[in-house]
């Protein structure tokens, strides 16, 4: 699981929780009980995503494209435009309830679209196969901000325990992350595809009821209501605004689906159209990053110079924070698929290994917090652009250590899962040292003016991450239909041969880090 998943809770509640909240309700364990059922509904949640997500690219290879020549693109072409996507929605989704909903009836919204889509994903059909990954899309971008955002109205401003809430938080993000690709892909590879998505759905109703019963007995107050009640109840041709938002909603899912399909589609008056890409392609490249450039050049040419250099600092991080992200982000696409064709599974099942990583962050999170805290007080923590080269590099170690299995593999082209395990945990060290360090230097850098804004760049920037990891992924397509494609030894070169090459452009951004780190440092004005 991404680090990410906890650091864009903890930024977008110190950007949207209200000042001067007061903790609500009954206390348990030294914090807000509800904080406790907030847990309950994230981990729940969590458990939901990334079940799903760790069945999703096996199950599309192994069932719903298996006698397609190309199934290896196809799959990872929607997959990556489906993780573009479910981080780009959250910033509509936080806008709609700052706005208009609250951020309770946006989670409730969200839960009720997310639990639709896993079970139409346990329908094993192309047409619930869409509607199901839309579902989940439009679902995310209304849940996952707004949960975030509740955890931090439930402390008054400067409150102590705050970061302990949030690391408590943060836990049941990663104990979700990590026990669902355990229990689905065991389901899903043991007893068939619906069983794994099907408990995947069940996790999120069981976080839906968790928030349904936070708010029922009292424990939020009155935090994360409409912030305008009466304007949601306005009626726009004879319906509320509120509803007007849920039927959009669903009116939206065929706009998703249409930029996830990969395939043919017979359109009347333009016969068979193929959809291979090419409207993500459009949206990401000549819609979406134009408009954030020319956005930001505005700003720059608005601020004093002292900010425009800070600014150009986080730019730069933003774009090193995308690279990272872009190489990571072959786990459940391009790595699932090389621990399923070349890697002896001796104690877990190829969906599984989704689950290494958040374990490691488990691990090492703590650690790494105090690690920090330990080189600031002695006054050699290392500046943030080292710590950028660093993590990438440890990025590139880890791929490195995937590629070098080749040289290790047994008759059939497959190699020891110590390999899979030792880059996954220089993976995640190289994500301790970017993530949570990235995120907290973009609030301090950024104009106060603009800083929500340069934070929705900042989530924007994994959207287009995922977008590239695809591109990255499909350099690892093994054509063939199933029983055809390249096996053993064959498919193991292709991966490793991909994975050696990003490791070496792993290194190279990470030197280019290391040389850009002194005009950085100028440039961040006394900002570590």
């Amino acid at each position: 699981m991404s680090y990410q998943d906890h650091t864009l809770t903890d930024q977008v509640s110190e950007q949207n929780a209200p000042i001067g909240a007061d903790p609500t309700g009954p206390e348990m364990f030294g914090h807000p009980k509800g904080l406790f059922y907030l847990f309950f509904a994230e981990l729940w949640e969590r458990f939901s995503f990334y079940g799903m997500r760790a069945l999703l690219v096996l199950y599309m290879v192994n069932n719903l494209f298996q006698s397609f020549a190309n199934r290896d693109e196809i799959a990872i072409g929607i997959y990556a435009a489906y993780g573009a996507l479910v981080y780009a929605t959250p910033v509509i989704g936080g806008m709609i309830a700052d706005r208009l909903l609250g951020y309770r009836k946006a989670i409730m919204l969200g839960a009720v679209l997310m639990a639709l889509g896993h079970f139409a994903l346990a329908i094993e059909h192309p047409v619930f196969f869409y509607g199901s990954l839309a579902l989940l899309i439009v679902g995310n971008g209304f849940f996952k901000p707004n949960i975030s955002t509740m955890v931090g109205t439930l402390y008054k401003e400067g409150d102590t325990r705050r970061d302990a809430g949030f690391t408590i938080f943060y836990m049941g993000i990663n104990i979700g992350a990590m026990v669902a690709p355990l229990i689905c892909g065991w389901l899903g590879m043991t007893y068939g595809w619906h069983y794994g998505f099907g408990a995947a759905g069940v996790g999120m109703v069981l976080g839906l009821i968790m928030f349904w019963q936070g708010g029922r007995s009292g424990v939020f107050g009155n935090n994360g209501l409409p912030p305008e009640p009466a304007v949601i109840k306005e009626r726009v041709a004879g319906i509320t605004k509120e509803a007007w938002i849920s039927i959009l909603s669903f009116l939206s899912l065929p706009v998703f689906g249409l930029l996830l399909f990969n395939g043919t589609l017979d359109l009347p008056g333009f016969g068979e159209t193929i959809f291979d890409g090419s409207i993500m392609h459009i949206v990401m490249n000549y819609i979406l990053l134009p408009v954030i450039a020319l956005v930001l050049i505005y700003n720059l040419v608005k601020v004093d110079s002292m900010e425009r250099q800070r600014l150009f600092v986080v730019i730069l991080l933003t774009f090193f924070i995308t690279v990272f992200w872009s190489f990571f982000e072959q786990a459940g696409s391009s790595l699932t698929l090389f621990a399923e064709r070349n890697v002896n599974l001796t104690f877990m099942n190829a969906a599984q290994t989704n689950s290494i990583n958040p374990f490691f962050i488990i691990l090492f999170a703590l650690p790494f917090s105090a690690m920090w805290v330990f080189l600031s007080k002695r006054r050699v923590n290392p500046f943030t652009p080292v710590k950028f080269a660093l993590g990438i590099a440890q990025l590139g170690l880890g791929f490195l250590i995937f590629a070098w299995s080749a040289n290790y593999a047994d008759a059939e082209g497959r190699v020891s899962i110590w390999f899979l395990i030792l880059g996954y945990m220089f993976i995640t060290t190289g994500e301790l040292f970017v993530s949570p360090v990235g995120l907290s230097k973009v609030t301090e850098l950024s104009p106060k003016k603009i800083v929500a804004f340069i934070m929705g760049i900042w989530f924007l920037s994994s959207s287009f991450a995922h977008y590239i990891a695809g591109l990255i992924a499909k350099l690892t397509a093994v054509s063939g239909t199933e029983g055809e494609a390249a096996t053993g030894m064959a498919s193991l070169l292709v991966y490793t041969g991909v994975f050696e090459q990003i490791a070496y452009v792993a290194f190279g951004f990470a030197v280019l880090a290391l040389l850009l780190t002194p005009i950085m440092r100028k440039w961040m004005h006394g900002i570590h």
